[in-house]
């Protein structure tokens, strides 16, 4: 994601199940509970279990807050993605909220991704730490263990 304007502000366009849907400043640090009550709160059909609410925001990120009963699809947008990050159980999967950003994200977080367990989401912490932060999604595949099909299929659930 880009960084956060000269102004120390964050840009974030919240969507979906919420009073007032748009674009909102805070400041940086801001947590995705934070974007919903700017945006006016969820609206009474509003199912914000599916979301990390603490999940930190990123300038330029997309949230979409889903209603009752409607899925929140893996690996959909970011926050650039969209997904700020959060999946109902660890707060890590990708969402209709963001991406899981391979330069910030823990073992913790990697490893709820598909195909990735605990040692392989070591390994690429392990090289982000090597080699500094990924450039591109693709350079996930310099990461052994990492090859044309498991790179394929993470791409639409991670960004840098």
């Amino acid at each position: 994601m880009s960084s956060p304007p000269a102004t120390g502000r964050i840009i974030v366009h919240v969507a979906g199940a919420v009073v007032r849907a748009g674009v909102v400043e805070l400041p940086p640090g801001s947590r995705l509970h934070e974007a919903i009550a700017a945006a006016g709160g969820g609206s009474p059909d509003a199912d914000p279990g599916q979301l990390n609410l603490a999940a930190v925001l990123e300038d330029g990120q997309k949230i979409l807050v889903p209603r009752q009963g409607e899925t929140v699809p893996n690996g959909t947008a970011p926050a650039g993605d969209a997904a700020a990050g959060g999946g109902p159980a660890s707060g890590a999967r990708p969402t209709a909220a963001g991406k899981i950003n391979l330069n910030t994200a823990s073992v913790e977080e990697l490893a709820t991704l598909p195909r990735v367990g605990p040692v392989l989401a070591q390994r690429i912490v392990d090289w982000r730490g090597q080699h500094g932060r990924f450039q591109r999604v693709e350079e996930l595949d310099a990461v052994d263990g990492v090859g044309e099909k498991m790179l394929a299929a993470l791409l639409p659930l991670v960004r840098v």
